[in-house]
C-alpha cells in the first residue's frame, strides 16, 4: 500500500464530504422554511410528536450548544443507554473539533482542535479524572457509553471551570435520578465477532458484552437511585510490523562489514558527512487477546425541599486484557551494513545487513481499576444565594506483568548439525518502497524461519512487573449570588486538589540458560508450538514474511526455569520509580450578565481564576554495576544501595477569561471570548530517577555506549504551558435539527520543550564517572495556533416521505502551528553551562497530537422503526509522544474511519441493534525519527456487534 495512493484516496474522500457542507448550507433554509410553515397549523400536533434515537441526541446538542456561555460543543441524550457509540471515546469523536487515537481498534486518547491531550482537561460530573497512562488525559474506552447519558466539550474558558486546558474541556456526565424524573429499567446483550480473531487458532473471533441500569424515584420523588452495570467480554486481536523505539544516525561514508555502523557524533551535525537512519532491531509481532471489563455506575440523589439538593455518585471500572505474544526480531539493524540507498532526509529505501535473529515469546496481563465518586450538597438558603460543596476522588491502578523468552540462532542447529551460514547472523535485504510503509523484509532464503531447530541458542528468561497508581482527592466550595440588571449574578468559589502519581518498573533477571546441548534439544522439542496464526500480515504490501517457528511461553520457563512465574525480586526499589506529589489551591470571581447593547441583545461572563501548583518529586539514585549478559554484551544495573533525592517547585498563574454573546438576528449569535488557560506536564514527566536502559532491557557492546545513553525519567522542573486565547464565532439555528457555525481561535504559547543536557556524576564499579544526561525544559520561545472549526448539520425534513427522515452531520477543524518538539537523540540540545543550542539532525515535531486537519461525518435515516447512522473520521498525521517524555520522535499516519450503525424496534420498548466498527479494516501506521521512516504499523480488522435491548 503506497502512501500517497493513501493520501490521495483519503483527500478525495474527505474532499467528497467536505463538499456536503455546501449541500447543507442550501438545505437548511429550506428545511427552516417547511418547519416554519408547517408549525403555525400545527402547533398542537407538534406538542405531540416525540422524537428519539439518532435525531434527539442531534437536537439535544444542538440546544446544550446554544444555551451555554462559552463556546462549547455537545452530546446529549436525555435517556440513559442512548448515546450512539459502543464507547465513551467512540462518541466523543463524533462531536465537531474531536477526534482520537485508536489502540486496538477503539477510540482512547482524545484530541480537541486538532490539538494533543495532553492539552485538554478531562473531568467526570466536573471532577478531574485519573487514568493509568501516567499522562492527563483520559483513557475514554475503559467506560461504557451505555452508562453515560452527556458529554459536553467547552472549547472556550470560564473562570468556574476546573482550571481547563489549552484545547479546552471534556466533561463527561451520568444520570441524576431526579431529574431523570421517571422510572426505567433497561437490558441490553451484544454478541461480538471480529474476522481477525477468527484467523487465530482455537478461536472463533466471537465475544460479549451485556448492560443492565435501573433507575426509579421514591418518598413522594425526593429520593432517586440510578445504577448500571456492565459486563464486556472481548477478544481485540493484532498484527504487527515495528523498529525499535531507539534509532541513530549512522555515517554512509564509513561502511563497517563486521560489527554496528559508526554514528555520527553531535560535533558533526549540520556538516556534509552523508547519513541514514536506521533503528536497533526489526520486530514482526502476531497477538492473540482476551479482554474483560466489568463496570458498575451508581447514583443517590436526595431533595428534601426546594432549598437541598444533595447527590452522590460513583464509577467503577475494571478491565483485565491478557496478551499472547510471538515476535521474530532483528536484533542487530546497525550491523554489518552495506550497499544502502537512501533519500535527502536519511530515510533508508534499501540495505543489506546481517544479524541474528530471534524466536521471541511473552504472555503479557494488564489489570486496570478505575474507582471514582464524589458527594455534591446544594443549598439555597434564600431565593438569591446558592452555596455548593463538593468534594471528589478518583484512583486508577494499573499493573502489568510481561513474562518473555528470547531463543536465538546459533552457528548449528539445536542438534549440533552446522548450517549453511559461518556464524549466527543471517543475511538479509530491507526495501521500502518510495511511498509505502511497508517495509519489506527479506531473509536469506537458505534460513528456513519456520524450523524450530534453528531457533535454540542463548536462551533468555525475564519477567517484568510495572505498577502505577494515579489518585487525586478534591474538593471546592462555590457560591452564587444572583442579583437583577445588567449583572444577573456574581460567583466566587475555592478549590483544593492533592493529585498523587507512584509507578514502578521492575525486572526479575535476566535468566540466561546455557545447559548441556540435550537439554536444550529436549526443552526445544518439548515446548514447540504451530504458529496461532492464519494468514498472518497479508493485508500489508510489500511483507513477504507469514509465519516462524515459534514456542509456548510457560512450557519454557517451567522447563528451564523450574516455574512458571518466577515473581518479583526481593527489592523492587529502582532508579527508574516514579513518586510524584502535586498539591493545588485555587480560586475564582465570576459575573455573569445580560442585557442590551442598544437594540442588540447580549449575554456572558468575565471572571478570573488564580491557580497556585506545588510539586514533590522523589527520585532515587544508585551507584552502578556492570553486569555481563553472557551473549558478548553488558549491561548496568543498580548497586541495590540507593539515595532519595527530592526536588521541589512551585507556580502560580492568573487566568483571566471573558465571553460575550450577541443576538445579531434572529435565531442567529455571535460569539467572542478571549481567555488565559494553562496545561500540566503529565505527571510522569515530572519523576526524578534515572535510567541506562534501553526498550531491549539494557544490551550495550561497552561501558562507554551505556552511559552515553543515560535518560532522566522526568523533568520534575518542568511548568505548565502557558497561552493566551482568542475565539470568536457566528452561529445560525435554523430548527431544532439545523445548525450552520463557524469559529475561528487564536492560541499564543509562551515555550515549547526542548532537550536539555546536564553533567553528573555516577559510580560504575567503584570509578566515579561524569554524564551527560538528557531531560527536557521549557524553551522561552513564543509559538501560536490560528484555527477554524466549521459545523453543518440539519434533517431533510422538507424532501418527499419517506427520504423526510435522512439527515446529516459535517465538521471539520483546521490548526495551523508552529510550536516545536526536538528529538532527544537528534534534535537541538541546550547546555545550560554555556546557554548555548546545539543544532540537531533532524527536524522538530510540533505539538503532540496535533493534526492540521480533522473532519467527522454522520449521516443518518430514521423513518418509523428503522435507524440508521453512517460515520466517518479522518485525522492527518501528527506526532505523539511516549508516556513519560525523553524520547525520540514518533509520528502516526493519517487515519481514517468508517463506522456503522443501525436499529430496529420491534415492538414498544424491544430493539434489535446493529453496529460495526472500522468497516474497511484501516490499519494504523508510525514513523520514527521523521515522517515517512517507518517504524510500526498494525493491522486489528474490523468488528461487528449484533444485539437485542429491553427498556420498560
Amino acid at each position: 500500500m503506497k502512501v500517497q495512493q493513501q493520501v490521495d484516496n483519503r483527500a478525495l474522500r474527505a474532499a467528497l464530504l467536505a463538499g456536503v457542507g455546501p449541500l447543507l448550507l442550501l438545505a437548511a433554509p429550506a428545511a427552516a422554511q417547511d418547519v416554519t410553515g408547517s408549525a403555525e397549523g400545527a402547533a398542537t400536533d407538534d406538542d405531540a410528536i416525540v422524537v428519539t434515537g439518532i435525531r434527539e441526541t442531534i437536537q439535544n446538542s444542538i440546544s446544550v450548544k446554544r444555551r451555554e456561555t462559552a463556546i462549547v460543543d455537545a452530546l446529549s441524550a436525555d435517556d440513559i443507554g442512548d448515546l450512539p457509540a459502543l464507547s465513551v471515546g467512540q462518541a466523543i469523536q463524533t462531536i465537531t473539533g474531536a477526534t482520537t487515537h485508536r489502540e486496538k481498534g477503539d477510540a482512547s486518547e482524545i484530541a480537541l482542535r486538532g490539538l494533543g491531550p495532553f492539552l485538554s482537561n478531562a473531568t467526570f460530573n466536573g471532577r478531574d479524572a485519573t487514568n493509568g497512562s501516567g499522562d492527563r488525559s483520559v483513557n475514554f474506552n475503559q467506560f461504557p457509553s451505555e452508562l453515560v447519558n452527556n458529554i459536553k466539550i467547552y472549547k472556550t474558558q470560564q473562570a468556574n471551570l476546573v482550571e481547563g486546558g489549552v484545547a479546552g474541556t471534556i466533561e463527561i456526565g451520568t444520570l441524576r435520578p431526579l431529574d431523570f424524573g421517571k422510572r426505567r429499567i433497561q437490558g441490553e446483550i451484544k454478541g461480538q465477532y471480529n474476522p481477525y480473531g477468527n484467523r487465530i487458532v482455537g478461536s472463533g473471533g466471537t465475544g460479549w458484552r451485556g448492560t443492565l441500569s435501573y433507575v426509579d424515584q421514591f418518598a413522594n420523588d425526593t429520593i432517586g437511585i440510578s445504577i448500571g452495570f456492565q459486563r464486556n467480554d472481548t477478544n481485540n486481536p493484532e498484527e504487527t510490523y515495528a523498529a525499535s523505539t531507539t534509532w541513530s544516525a549512522c555515517r554512509a561514508d564509513i561502511v563497517v562489514t563486521n560489527n554496528n555502523c559508526t554514528e555520527l557524533a553531535r560535533e558533526d551535525y549540520g556538516s556534509d558527512i552523508p547519513y541514514y537512519l536506521v533503528p536497533n532491531s526489526y520486530i514482526f509481532r502476531q497477538i492473540s487477546e482476551t479482554d474483560q471489563r466489568d463496570a458498575a455506575f451508581g447514583a443517590i440523589q436526595w431533595r428534601p425541599s426546594e432549598r437541598i439538593n444533595v447527590n452522590l455518585d460513583v464509577q467503577y471500572s475494571d478491565r483485565t486484557y491478557v496478551e499472547s505474544r510471538r515476535d521474530l526480531t532483528l536484533s542487530e539493524a546497525r550491523r554489518s551494513l552495506v550497499n544502502v540507498e537512501y533519500d535527502a532526509n536519511g530515510i533508508v529505501r534499501h540495505l543489506e545487513g546481517q544479524s541474528s535473529l530471534e524466536s521471541n515469546g511473552s504472555e503479557l496481563s494488564r489489570s486496570e481499576e478505575y474507582l471514582g465518586g464524589g458527594l455534591s450538597v446544594e443549598w439555597k438558603p434564600n431565593d438569591r444565594l446558592t452555596l455548593t460543596a463538593d468534594g471528589g476522588y478518583s484512583r486508577t491502578i494499573r499493573k502489568e506483568i510481561e513474562r518473555n523468552f528470547r531463543l536465538r540462532t546459533d552457528p548449528t542447529d539445536v542438534n549440533g548439525v552446522r548450517t549453511v551460514f559461518n556464524n549466527m547472523r543471517i543475511p538479509y535485504t530491507y526495501d521500502l518502497a518510495p511511498g509505502s510503509f511497508v517495509p519489506t523484509i527479506t531473509i536469506d532464503p537458505s534460513f528456513d524461519l519456520d524450523n524450530h531447530d534453528l531457533f535454540w541458542d542463548d536462551a533468555r528468561f525475564r519477567r517484568d512487573e510495572a505498577k502505577r497508581r494515579n489518585e487525586i482527592v478534591a474538593g471546592r466550595v462555590d457560591a452564587i449570588y444572583e442579583m437583577d440588571g445588567f449583572l444577573r449574578s456574581i460567583s466566587a468559589g475555592a478549590r483544593w486538589a492533592r493529585l498523587t502519581y507512584r509507578d514502578y518498573d521492575v525486572r526479575n533477571g535476566d535468566f540466561n540458560q546455557n545447559p548441556a546441548r540435550t537439554e536444550d534439544q529436549r526443552i526445544n522439542n518439548l515446548c514447540r508450538q504451530a504458529f496461532p496464526q492464519r494468514d498472518y500480515l497479508t493485508a500489508a504490501d510489500g511483507n513477504d514474511i507469514h509465519s516462524w517457528a515459534t514456542f509456548d511461553v510457560d512450557c519454557l520457563f517451567r522447563e528451564y526455569l523450574g516455574t512458571e512465574d518466577p515473581g518479583l525480586p526481593d527489592d523492587i526499589r529502582s532508579v527508574a520509580n516514579r513518586d510524584v506529589t502535586e498539591r493545588t489551591l485555587a480560586g475564582y470571581v465570576m459575573a455573569e450578565y445580560e442585557g442590551d447593547l442598544g437594540n442588540l441583545p447580549v449575554r456572558g461572563n468575565f471572571g478570573v481564576r488564580v491557580v497556585k501548583t506545588d510539586v514533590t518529586s522523589n527520585g532515587l539514585r544508585s551507584d552502578l554495576v556492570i553486569v555481563d549478559n553472557g551473549d558478548g554484551t553488558i549491561r548496568l544495573d543498580d548497586s541495590g544501595e540507593f539515595d532519595t533525592v527530592t526536588i521541589k517547585s512551585g507556580t502560580t498563574r492568573i487566568l483571566p477569561s471573558v465571553n460575550a454573546i450577541f443576538e445579531v438576528a434572529p435565531n442567529m449569535l455571535l460569539r467572542l471570548a478571549g481567555y488565559r488557560a494553562m496545561s500540566r506536564p503529565a505527571p510522569s514527566a515530572l519523576g526524578a530517577g534515572r535510567t541506562f536502559t534501553l526498550e531491549d532491557g539494557g544490551s550495550f557492546t561497552s561501558v562507554q555506549d551505556a552511559i552515553e545513553n543515560a535518560r532522566a525519567n522526568g523533568s520534575p522542573r518542568l511548568i505548565p504551558l502557558m497561552s493566551w486565547n482568542a475565539d470568536a464565532a457566528i452561529e445560525w439555528y435554523p430548527n431544532k435539527d439545523s445548525l450552520l457555525s463557524a469559529t475561528v481561535y487564536y492560541k499564543q504559547f509562551t515555550g515549547g520543550f526542548q532537550p536539555v543536557v546536564y553533567d553528573e556524576s555516577f559510580t560504575v564499579d567503584g570509578q566515579d564517572v561524569t554524564v551527560p544526561v538528557i531531560q527536557t525544559r521549557n524553551s522561552p520561545d513564543k509559538s501560536r495556533i490560528y484555527g477554524i472549526e466549521l459545523t453543518a448539520a440539519t434533517r431533510f425534513s422538507f424532501l418527499p416521505k419517506p427520504l423526510d427522515g435522512l439527515g446529516a452531520k459535517v465538521s471539520y477543524n483546521y490548526a495551523d502551528a508552529n510550536f516545536e518538539n526536538q528529538d532527544v537523540r537528534l534534535g537541538d540540545v541546550y547546555d545550560p553551562e554555556t546557554e548555548t543550542v546545539s543544532p540537531g539532525l533532524i527536524a522538530p515535531a510540533g505539538l503532540s497530537g496535533y493534526s492540521k486537519h480533522v473532519l467527522s461525518a454522520q449521516a443518518y435515516y430514521e423513518i418509523g422503526p428503522v435507524s440508521l447512522q453512517a460515520i466517518y473520521n479522518y485525522r492527518s498525521k501528527y506526532y505523539q509522544d511516549f508516556v513519560g517524555g525523553n524520547s525520540q520522535l514518533r509520528y502516526v499516519g493519517p487515519s481514517e474511519t468508517v463506522d456503522f450503525r443501525a436499529s430496529l424496534a420491534l415492538m414498544r420498548g424491544v430493539s434489535l441493534r446493529f453496529e460495526a466498527i472500522n468497516i474497511f479494516n484501516e490499519p494504523k501506521a508510525t514513523y520514527m525519527p521523521v515522517y515517512g521512516s517507518s517504524r510500526q504499523y498494525h493491522y486489528y480488522g474490523s468488528k461487528y456487534f449484533i444485539g437485542i435491548r429491553a427498556r420498560i
